[in-house]
This record gives C-alpha cells, sequence and structure tokens, in this order.
C-alpha cells in the first residue's frame, strides 16, 4: 500500500541541495514513465512539470490504452507489433486504470475496411500484437454486427469486426505512475518551470533554472543528465537550448465530445470511418457516450486547445453519419475536452497520416529530447531513453545501473495479482470499506478506481462519516487524497484530472465546486486573492468543456 509521499517544502529542498543522476522535465505519461524507470534502476531521479501532472496531452486523449490498429493501413508494422504487446503490458502492471473492451468495427459497402481486408487486417494485428486466445478477433454477419449495436446505420452494412481495445483514465494512470517513481525515490513537483539551462565550462548542460510558480521562488537543480520530456513543448526547451533544428514538431489537434446515455444510448463501442476517410471513437463510459477524436493543424497555445464551433459540428455530423436514429444537437453536449498531440513534423502529410512514432534527439549541449509516440508505448519510450541514460551515466561517472524492469512492476495501486487476481482482489477488500461504514456500492466504486490503494481511502471515508463534513464521504476522501497521495494543489486539479468529474459528471461538479473549494481553501490555508484565482480557473475550465468558442 502506498507511503504518503513528502511535502512540497521537503522535495523543494531536496531538489535545491542535492545533484541528481537525472532530471526530468515533463511531468505527463512520457516524463513519469522515464521516472519511474530510472528510479527503479538505482538512479537519483527528480522531475519537475510547468502545469499539474498530466496536465498536457496525457489528460487528454481517447483515453484508450490501444493498439493503433488504424497504422496497418500505413504499413506500420513494427509500430504495431510494438504498441500491441505493450497494451498487455499496461493492463497487468495496472488492471484498475485499465479494462478491456470489446471494439465493433461496422463494415460497410464503399466503406474505408472492407471485409476481406478486414479480416487480414484483425488476424494480421492479433499475430503483430500477440493477443491472447480469448481477446482474438470475431468476424461478425450484418445481423450479429446489428445485434451488438442496433443504432448503427443499416444501408449498405456487410458485417462487423469484433476485437479488443482497452479503455484507461489516462490521467489517473499517468498519476499512478509517478506515484510508483515516487515510491522509489524520485523527488517530483508540479508547478514548477524550467526557464533557462545551466551550463559548465565545455558547454555541456548540467542544471536547470526554475521558478515555484505558486511561491514565484526561483532556484537552480543540477544533474548528470537533463531529459526534456515536455511534449508539446519540446521544441520551446530546445530553442532555450539553441538546439531546435532539423525535425521539429507538428502539434495536431483532438476534440471529444460527451453525450448523455439518454440522449445517446450507446450500449457497444464503435470504431467507424466518416465520410471523409478518418476513423471516429463512440464509446459509453459511465452513463454517457463520448465521441472523438477530431484531426486538425493547431498552431495556438497548447496550454488552453478547446473545442470550436467547427470541431463540435464535425463530430455531430459524425454522429448524425453513423447513428442516423439518434438526434443529437448542440444543446445535448454536457462537456467536451481537447488535447493537442506532438507529432514529429512530415512535410506534405495530412493529421491523420503523420506517424505516431516517438524519437530520440541529443542535442550539442547533450539535452536529451523525446517526442511523438503514443500513450501506450510510455513503458517502452521510457526504456530507450533510460538506456541511454545509463550508457552516459556509466561513461561519466564509472557507476553501473541495473537494467529495466518495469516490464512487470505493477504500478501505484496496481498490486492486485495482475488481471487475473484483479476480481477476487475487489471482492476482497470492498469488506474493508463495508466495515469502515460505506455502502458496498460506494466500497466498490473506490476499489475499482484505486486498486490496491483503496484501503487509504476506506479509512479517509471513515474519518469524514465521523466528523459528518458537508461533501460526500467519498468524494471527500477521493479529494484528500488526491491532496495527500497524489499532488493535487487547486480544485482543478481533483475535479478534472484525480476524478474525471468535469469531464464524465459535470452537472456534479457544478454542484459541489463552491464546496470543494471552501475545503480546499481551509486545508491549504489560501488567502482570498488565491481562492479567486483558482476559483476563475476552475469556472473557465467548466466553460470550455461546455461552450465551443468562435473558430
Amino acid at each position: 500500500m502506498q507511503k504518503k509521499p513528502s511535502s512540497r517544502e521537503k522535495i523543494e529542498e531536496l531538489l535545491r541541495n542535492k545533484k541528481f543522476d537525472v532530471l526530468v522535465i515533463g511531468g505527463g505519461i512520457t516524463g513519469s514513465g522515464i521516472a519511474l524507470d530510472a528510479a527503479t534502476r538505482g538512479m537519483e531521479v527528480a522531475l519537475v512539470e510547468m502545469q499539474d501532472f498530466s496536465a498536457g496531452t496525457s489528460s487528454r486523449s481517447t483515453k484508450l490504452v490501444h493498439g493503433g490498429l488504424r497504422y496497418l493501413k500505413q504499413f506500420e508494422v513494427r509500430m504495431v507489433a510494438e504498441v500491441g504487446k505493450e497494451r498487455e503490458v499496461v493492463y497487468e502492471n495496472g488492471p484498475h486504470v485499465t479494462t478491456p473492451e470489446w471494439m465493433l468495427l461496422p463494415i460497410y459497402q464503399d466503406g474505408t475496411f472492407g471485409k476481406f481486408s478486414t479480416n487480414i487486417g484483425l488476424r494480421v494485428y492479433d499475430f503483430l500484437a500477440g493477443v491472447k486466445k480469448s481477446e482474438r478477433r470475431k468476424m461478425l454477419s450484418k445481423d450479429e454486427t446489428l445485434s451488438k449495436e442496433p443504432l448503427i446505420k443499416k444501408d449498405g452494412l456487410k458485417g462487423g469486426g469484433y476485437y479488443v481495445e482497452y479503455r484507461t483514465d489516462d490521467s489517473r494512470l499517468t498519476v499512478e505512475v509517478m506515484k510508483k517513481a515516487v515510491e522509489n525515490g524520485a523527488a517530483t513537483i508540479n508547478y514548477t518551470k524550467v526557464e533557462n539551462f545551466l551550463y559548465d565550462k565545455n558547454g555541456k548542460v548540467e542544471g536547470v533554472e526554475v521558478r515555484n510558480l505558486i511561491t514565484d521562488i526561483v532556484y537552480p537543480i543540477y544533474a548528470d543528465v537533463i531529459v526534456n520530456a515536455t511534449g508539446p513543448w519540446v521544441d520551446t526547451l530546445r530553442t532555450i537550448d539553441g538546439s531546435r533544428k532539423g525535425k521539429t514538431l507538428q502539434l495536431t489537434k483532438g476534440v471529444h465530445l460527451v453525450i448523455n446515455e439518454s440522449v445517446f444510448p450507446l450500449k457497444q463501442a464503435i470504431y467507424f470511418d466518416t465520410p471523409d476517410g478518418r476513423m471516429i471513437f463512440a464509446i459509453p463510459r459511465d452513463g454517457k457516450t463520448y465521441v472523438g477524436t477530431t484531426d486538425t493543424f493547431y498552431s495556438d497555445d497548447p496550454i488552453h486547445p478547446s473545442m470550436s464551433e467547427e470541431d463540435r459540428d464535425y463530430l455531430l455530423g459524425a454522429i448524425k453519419f453513423m447513428f442516423p436514429s439518434v438526434s443529437v444537437s448542440a444543446e445535448d453536449v454536457e462537456s467536451s475536452w481537447a488535447g493537442v498531440r506532438p507529432l514529429i513534423l512530415e512535410d506534405g502529410k495530412d493529421p491523420s497520416e503523420i506517424s505516431r512514432k516517438d524519437e530520440i534527439w541529443e542535442s550539442e549541449s547533450k539535452l536529451i529530447t523525446i517526442a511523438g509516440g503514443k500513450l501506450t508505448g510510455y513503458r517502452k519510450m521510457a526504456e530507450t531513453v533510460v538506456n541511454l541514460v545509463a550508457v552516459r551515466l556509466e561513461e561519466n561517472t564509472g557507476k553501473t545501473y541495473k537494467k529495466c524492469m518495469t516490464k512487470s512492476l505493477p504500478i501505484s495501486g496496481g498490486d492486485v495479482g495482475g488481471s487475473s487476481g484483479y476480481s477476487t482482489y475487489i471482492k476482497d477488500v470492498v469488506s474493508k470499506g463495508v466495515e469502515a461504514g460505506l455502502s458496498k456500492v460506494d466500497a466498490e466504486k473506490i476499489a475499482k478506481l484505486y486498486g490496491s490503494n483503496a484501503p487509504i481511502l476506506y479509512e479517509l471515508a471513515k474519518e469524514s462519516l465521523a466528523k459528518n463534513e458537508e461533501l460526500s464521504p467519498v468524494l471527500l476522501a477521493r479529494i484528500l487524497y488526491a491532496i495527500e497521495y497524489e499532488f493535487a494543489m487547486t480544485p482543478t486539479d481533483v475535479l478534472l484530472r484525480r476524478t474525471g468529474m468535469l469531464l464524465f459528471d459535470i452537472d456534479k461538479v457544478k454542484e459541489v465546486k463552491e464546496s470543494v473549494i471552501n475545503y480546499m481553501a481551509d486545508y491549504y490555508n489560501w488567502n482570498d486573492e488565491r481562492i479567486n484565482t483558482l476559483t476563475v480557473e476552475l469556472e473557465a475550465e467548466i466553460h470550455k468543456a461546455t461552450v465551443p468558442f468562435e473558430g
């Protein structure tokens, strides 16, 4: 079970006074994975993130740990094989944040996928990705396809492919990896921005100057190796380093809409092609259906991407095209999210055709940068980077380090006996929640969300029950756990990234937001100015999720 991490003040003191083996810049899934891999090999690791952990691309994906079936069409065979196998690794190490989800791929006359090519493609996919026997593809007749999901359009339907993807909570996955890195000795801190690099007399990077964005204090951090894993911001840091040349990033934006199941009662996850030849997901989740994604070039501020009217109307059109009996209008969109993907620029290619492969660059100053890649492949990307870091450290210091050990290492909350032991673990641990005073339903909800860390939340819920707090015991336990164990510093951290409520239960957020702000203000002893700032920030996120900008 997880230990409570050190306070920010203690972490900051450590960052100021110690020289590290490796400093990772960026607290998304890539940076978190690198920190965990390096820490478990015995390296002294620091990590800084200018926003909240996972606040960038790593909380704004389609929320699937998927193998990239569509990349077979681009003959990205090696990528499909590697990422497909990594799906299983991610699932086994964190079954509480990863769930198998059968996906239906309807096949139509004159569609992107023909029946024969789909059969062959899924067969190759099963082989390349090493898919377990129980999850291998099935080919369905027209009637079987409609029985899986009656809402899909019937005109021209020939049948369907049926295969497994893995649904996840991308932000929670990132935070669980980060917590495991901390458990293994990594010193990590959010809301801390790198403003400059520090160089030795030979022009080699030896540290960074950072600003604590909460206190405005500036201080240096030193390390033998520095890794730039900042996703959409890697070119910003390469510019500061004077090494932005050769290949650069091309940002693309992806938008998802969330609609209540009462309006869009989807029962089966669907992966379908649109009239313009793109592929879209429609996925049922927690009483909602979410649909995405768009894929358009993006050149604005990567911190604040949001849904435009054009994005919304495009996805509503896709719903109307594939689900003609479903009447969904702009007013039915409860919430949305938008994220930017940092892709490697390839001239003349459409956004959906640009490779999602990752690349690693080393500058003359010895700054290591990793860019591109997919959520699913985070662990393998981290292994590749840390292998390079290990070689550099061994050359410079003479130390030797362990080989990568993350392939079979459960992330935080993942000590549940793998996928095969998960159900049994949930049944066993729920009784502890009931003993703490929770209903069986609430105890099970916490167990499924937090895995082997559930007993901590049960104790927090028990304390809140005794105090008769204004917020529900389950929500209060989740808030307090996010603050004390998951580095949450703001109401937006809690309601958007730690719980996902702002995406999938926005009406509840509107109901509890004031109580959450008040509770956190008391906990952190915020002054009126800080309360106002964070209230405005949360209101802006609610507005962004519900109201499109003119675009």
